[in-house]
């Protein structure tokens, strides 16, 4: 490593807690304007009205339910009978600490349908934290560097903060894809990285006492791009910078950390916070408050 580069990334570590408008949990949209979706639970579960909260019906532990759009409502099929639920938005949680079921995955937290349009969406309302146990496995190989997993999981956490709402008028704040992060729920979880989440509780990076919207990729082939020359919208926080990928082609839009890059510094001895000041200009880094997360 380059003595320039080493001077750049000494880091102060000085952790402020950051003012954000307080969310019990984030809304993770799981499948979008689908005719009909396959549920259920590891455990018992219930169906309620989401703007009443007034009980439905229970769910059997580790039984499949079918849910259908029909015309403004929505309907559970059950043993071959159609029960129409008389609402157009249900939640489903547990009764007890267990996992609701959506697109063949278990996740944390509850969820939420609508019927919207005459078809449904599928939302996972989640703690923030959780929702991190779910992503940071799924954008990154659990067996990399543990900094490199640390840098990824601020990272992840940041952009979720800076992205509440992006998708409120479809009634959740971000996707389970690439448009946003890859979040597989806790299926996707590992003994290690759910480590690396609690390790980082709550850190996120900032500018100007405000969570930046910290964009990554998977390499960036050689040099990280400026995000004006991507999106035509300058960010000061995102400068090209050599995103030390080795000979990696790019893949993604190039933007923010480098994920390969991360992991190959991380491999010469720097910490998730160097990394992080590396690839982020002029950053600093806060910490939500714990009541974010209760």
């Amino acid at each position: 490593m380059n003595k320039k580069l080493l001077h750049y990334i000494v880091v102060i570590v000085l952790f402020l807690f950051v003012s954000v408008l307080k969310a019990d949990a984030i809304k993770v949209g799981l499948q979008i304007d689908v005719p009909k979706i396959i549920t259920g639970a590891s455990v018992k579960a219930v169906i309620s009205d989401t703007y009443s909260g007034r009980m439905i019906c229970t769910l059997s532990p580790m039984q499949s339910y079918e849910l259908r759009a029909k015309k403004d409502e929505i309907e559970i099929i059950i043993s071959g009978k159609k029960y129409d639920l008389g609402t157009n938005s249900i939640t489903i949680k547990t009764d007890t600490n267990g996992f609701v079921c959506a697109k063949n995955r278990w996740y944390r937290g509850s969820l939420i349908i609508n019927n919207r349009n005459k078809s449904l969406t599928v939302i996972n309302d989640v703690k923030l934290e959780d929702y991190l146990l779910g992503v940071v496995p799924s954008e990154m190989p659990s067996n990399w560097e543990e900094e490199a997993l640390k840098a990824q999981a601020i990272a992840a956490r940041s952009y979720a903060i800076a992205n509440l709402g992006k998708n409120g008028s479809r009634g959740f704040d971000l996707k389970d894809n690439t448009e946003d992060q890859a979040y597989g729920g806790a299926t996707s979880e590992t003994n290690r990285t759910n480590l690396v989440v609690a390790k980082t509780f709550g850190i996120v990076v900032t500018q100007n006492k405000q969570v930046i919207t910290a964009f990554y990729c998977a390499s960036a082939g050689g040099q990280t791009q400026n995000t004006g020359d991507v999106w035509h919208k300058d960010l000061p926080y995102l400068r090209s910078v050599p995103s030390y990928d080795g000979n990696l082609k790019k893949m993604g839009h190039g933007v923010g950390m480098s994920q390969h890059g991360a992991n190959n510094l991380a491999k010469q001895g720097y910490n998730a916070y160097q990394i992080l000041a590396y690839y982020y200009n002029n950053i600093k880094f806060g910490k939500l408050s714990p009541k974010w997360n209760l």
